[in-house]
């Protein structure tokens, strides 16, 4: 018997319940598929593609070290999967369960051939449900009944062979799929980061001695003080279960319920496929127009005059990646300030981000807009200023925004004479606060 192990978005060999069931049928066929035909307008962006590349080097390269083949395809995910397995002979297709809408339509297709297992999340999100048997809507409530059910189980180890099939498959080279930028070379700035299994274990390792200050250090953006987990926790190159059982003890209390926060977000994709593109709550007018465009453009760019907001966006292009409290602060802004609607931010992070994940960045996008079932109200407007002092982001400002590197605090929050190449205020934090409110009101009353 031959079997399949379908790649997707769990690039590891170890804690990967999927490839041990199929080594266990015995030879087996490793099969990545590149697809940007079902997931329609979510197909990976141009961050994500950079470190795809490099993942997926690095599992061909352990797979090789075990006697495995890592074999590439591009097309349809299910019809391509489907033709590979005619193709070599295989009685048995096995993969790890995911939510994303896409992949769910795939599996679909594939029907009875397909054989899913757990490894996305700490507990399965059908099993962690309401009483009424359908997913919770509410994170206190899920994380109360996936509580109940933690620890995870132990993760397993790696296998330490495989038997490749007799007969072998074609395959295409990453060189053929050009997921790297060439011209211009925009990822110059993603050095700092270390794609594959084996970078994943060393960023675990690192902040398995730094853990006990997260809670304390988390938010403050000028210091190194957050996980860098995330991207290796979305392309699946450690698990979920690996990280908890790492880090589990009451000084990880706060980390590990981000965990759960990420779970939550799967659970959300699965009653609420339509997370990624439709309100739950009503929401204000949004702007449009030329000056919602320019406006736009100027957050995207990192030029509206908040530093805060400007450090955060010019991270993001720099790194494919930004600190999560300026993540929530210039998500606010943008909604909140400029009146623009959350679906244009969620598609920029989209694209832009190396963690870029369907059901935490639209769950994000929702929570700060306050338009999802589980929301900050949209009233409660973030004030950047004095967040941006508040979080002691000097630093950072330095660092992001040269232009005002010579200035001392409190200015560099908010610079009263600024430099003639940094832009004034696109809108005043108060003129931006009245504006929402009187959106929201005559949303409501309309």
């Amino acid at each position: 018997m031959t079997a399949i192990l379908w790649f997707r978005q769990d690039l590891r060999l170890a804690d990967h319940s999927a490839l041990l069931a199929a080594i266990g049928e015995g030879p087996t066929a490793c099969l990545y598929v590149l697809d940007d035909d079902t997931p329609g307008d979510w197909r990976i962006g141009g961050a994500q593609r950079w470190w795809l590349h490099y993942s997926l080097a690095s599992l061909a390269s352990s797979l090789d070290a075990i006697g495995g083949r890592l074999i590439l395809r591009r097309g349809p995910a299910a019809v391509t999967v489907a033709a590979v397995a005619d193709e070599i002979g295989a009685t048995s297709i096995h993969a790890t369960r995911h939510y994303e809408p896409w992949w769910r339509a795939a599996d679909t297709q594939l029907g009875d051939r397909l054989t899913l297992h757990d490894g996305d999340t700490l507990v399965a999100p059908e099993q962690v449900q309401t009483g009424s048997g359908t997913p919770f809507k509410v994170y206190g409530s899920f994380y109360r009944a996936l509580n109940e059910q933690l620890p995870p189980p132990r993760p397993e180890p790696a296998p330490k062979h495989i038997i490749a099939p007799a007969t072998a498959a074609k395959s295409d080279t990453l060189d053929d799929w050009k997921l790297l930028s060439t011209s211009p070379d925009w990822a110059t700035g993603f050095s700092d980061w270390h794609p594959g299994e084996d970078g994943a274990q060393g960023r675990l390792a690192d902040f398995a001695d730094e853990v006990a200050d997260y809670a304390t250090r988390r938010d403050r953006p000028s210091e190194e003080g957050t996980s860098r987990l995330s991207p290796h926790l979305h392309h699946g190159e450690i698990s979920p279960r690996t990280v908890w059982h790492a880090l589990r003890g009451p000084a990880a209390d706060k980390f590990l319920k981000e965990l759960a926060w990420r779970d939550f977000s799967r659970s959300a994709l699965l009653g609420q496929p339509h997370l990624p593109s439709k309100s739950t709550r009503a929401e204000p007018q949004w702007r449009t127009g030329k000056p919602a465009d320019d406006d736009f453009t100027a957050w995207t760019r990192g030029r509206t005059g908040y530093p805060i907001v400007d450090a955060g966006m010019r991270q993001l292009w720099a790194t494919g990646w930004m600190h999560n409290r300026v993540r929530m602060i210039a998500a606010s802004f943008l909604v909140k300030h400029l009146l623009v609607d959350w679906r244009r931010g969620a598609d920029c992070y989209w694209n832009t981000l190396v963690d870029a994940d369907l059901g935490n960045n639209s769950l994000n996008w929702q929570w700060i807009a306050g338009t999802g079932s589980d929301s900050s109200p949209f009233a409660r407007i973030m004030a950047p200023l004095s967040q941006s002092a508040k979080f002691d982001a000097a630093g950072y400002i330095r660092k992001w925004v040269p232009e005002l590197a010579s200035l001392s605090e409190p200015d560099i929050h908010d610079p009263v004479v600024r430099p003639a190449d940094y832009p004034q205020p696109l809108i005043g934090h108060r003129e931006a606060r009245e504006r929402a409110l009187s959106a929201l009101a005559n949303a409501r009353s309309g």
